[in-house]
């Protein structure tokens, strides 16, 4: 096994974090709370954590190996040049946004909960910056203009 398929191998991990973020968001709405207080500051709490798990599965995502595509939709996508700038384009803007938004919400912020969620508002645009450069990765490896078409690449 060389390193390239090693990292793809962890890039799996990302299904377990992705769990976990399911895990957080509804893990409020299943407990007892006392006070409508206290059920809104378990649903901040989960919405963070939320976002951490998921910026945090989307890094590891990131590890996949770019020369191949998981789906017909992705390869569509990829192979087109236009589609694929759209999507790389759309990406950028997402980052760009939540990255913005997360750092205006830590800085800015005058109530306590809200800076908390920023935090994760910034780790998920963290994980887009690694999404962002790998999908630039595989627009590059799978664009029909660029490349000639291989049947035994999926």
């Amino acid at each position: 096994m060389n390193a390239k398929q090693i990292f793809h191998s962890i890039s799996y991990l990302q299904y377990p974090f992705m769990l976990f973020a399911i895990y957080f968001m509804a893990k409020p709405y299943f407990g007892d709370f006392e006070t409508k207080e206290e059920h809104v500051a378990a649903i901040l709490n989960g919405i963070n954590s939320t976002l951490i798990f998921m910026g945090l599965g989307i890094s590891l995502s990131t590890l996949q190996d770019t020369t191949k595509t998981q789906n017909e939709m992705s390869r569509k996508i990829w192979e087109s040049p236009q589609k694929g700038k759209l999507f790389l384009i759309g990406l950028s803007l997402l980052t760009f946004a939540l990255i913005s938004f997360g750092l205006s919400l830590y800085f800015f912020s005058l109530v306590d909960k809200l800076e908390e969620i920023s935090i994760g508002i910034i780790v998920l645009g963290i994980g887009l910056i690694g999404l962002l450069k790998t999908a630039l990765e595989m627009f590059e490896n799978h664009r029909r203009d660029k490349n000639p078409i291989d049947p035994q690449r999926s």
